[in-house]
């Protein structure tokens, strides 16, 4: 290892060190071996209205010879917003070469997002889109369900009554990550037999910060009436697009039921096109064999 990579690996140590202890639990840790992180960033604590995820992967020669490599994950994010932050974070990196710079980073997007919440723009769209779109999604696997178009959990809270407590949480099952050009896709599995059970999984996942912060979570279930006879079953794309209808596809093939599939996405930065859909398929299919 040459003298620079030493001393650009010792920055790197204590800057991680430095800004875990800074932001606490908005800081998360995706891949301790690829040195891939993850910091939460919103507009103020007490109710957030604009908040960002901020994902890093810091190469060999950070910070003294190469910058971070960078991904910035919000629903409302696109488009001239995008560019102009990507614009500020270039600058301040021109600005410090050879320096640590990501809490110089975090401080300048929560400047953006508090400018945004004082500033007359309207709250953000909860909405994501996919970062890749392919040629070939046709409509080969699009089944006849609504996708939940809003928050996911806010959307299933109109199927749950208020006497949710007694709804024993299921036990759910993670499966081995796949990991393919920087991006990683982990499958979590359920048994559920009702709608208030897949709530409650959805939000226990959410409690986990790594979870929390990946690019997609993609999700379906399959529920079997005995009485009528019949499936309830819905999926969510989480901003992937078709991915949950693919999901959902996945498991009718297999013919499972009273299940739900969560595949959480961490995007690496490079574009998958259609490998990601058979990485998402491929940890889903292992963790229902498993």
């Amino acid at each position: 290892m040459a003298a620079s990579d030493t001393e650009s690996a010792q920055q790197q140590i204590d800057e991680i060190e430095a800004l875990s202890s800074i932001y606490g639990d908005d800081w998360c840790v995706v891949d301790e071996d690829e040195r891939i992180y993850c910091i939460k960033i919103s507009d103020c604590l007490d109710q957030p209205k604009w908040t960002l995820c901020l994902q890093v992967i810091l190469p060999p020669g950070y910070p003294t010879a190469e910058p971070p490599i960078y991904q910035l994950n919000a629903p409302w994010l696109r488009g001239q917003d995008y560019t102009e932050l990507a614009n500020s974070l270039e600058e301040i990196y021109l600005q410090n070469l050879g320096e640590s710079i990501l809490y110089l980073w975090v401080e300048k997007i929560r400047e953006v997002l508090v400018e945004k919440a004082q500033s007359s723009d309207p709250e953000p769209d909860i909405k994501k889109t996919t970062e890749e779109v392919d040629e070939d999604d046709g409509d080969d696997f699009l089944l006849d369900y609504q996708p939940i178009q809003e928050d996911q959990i806010k959307m299933l809270s109109y199927m749950t009554s208020e006497s949710q407590e007694d709804e024993e949480l299921p036990p759910i099952h993670h499966g081995n990550p796949i990991t393919d050009r920087r991006s990683t896709f982990q499958a979590h599995l359920a048994p559920v037999v009702t709608t208030r059970q897949v709530k409650r999984v959805l939000e226990k996942l959410y409690e986990n910060k790594k979870i929390a912060s990946a690019t997609h979570n993609i999700y379906a279930y399959r529920i079997y009436c005995g009485d009528k006879q019949t499936f309830l079953q819905d999926c969510e794309d989480d901003g992937e697009t078709a991915a949950g209808g693919r999901l959902l596809h996945l498991m009718q093939i297999l013919n499972v039921h009273n299940v739900l599939v969560v595949v959480s996405r961490w995007y690496g930065g490079i574009l998958l096109g259609p490998d990601r859909f058979k990485h998402i398929n491929n940890c889903a299919r292992s963790v229902l064999v498993e």
